[in-house]
């Protein structure tokens, strides 16, 4: 019997760890899972992507220790509204 998948919610803790490759084999493949079921999180994921990009080139690199909880209900109501 296969585990539920994770909620959105917990896709948004494990963000970071997942752009920089540093979840386990399982983390990784449920976190992969619920990607390929959720185009929400997908769009997240696109954009936290860009974002740390764009604070990389201009080097504010440190300043991004996690995701905000405010940013990912804010993300995941304008995608569900759209």
């Amino acid at each position: 019997m296969s585990r539920p998948l994770m909620s959105c919610r917990e896709f948004s803790e494990f963000l970071d760890r997942y752009v920089e490759g540093e979840l386990g084999d399982v983390e990784r493949l449920e976190f992969e899972r619920h990607l390929a079921a959720c185009p929400a999180c997908v769009a997240y994921l696109e954009s936290y992507r860009r974002t740390t990009r764009l604070a990389r080139a201009l080097g504010a690199s440190d300043a991004l220790p996690g995701v905000p909880d405010e940013l990912v209900a804010a993300v995941l109501a304008s995608r569900r509204n759209a």
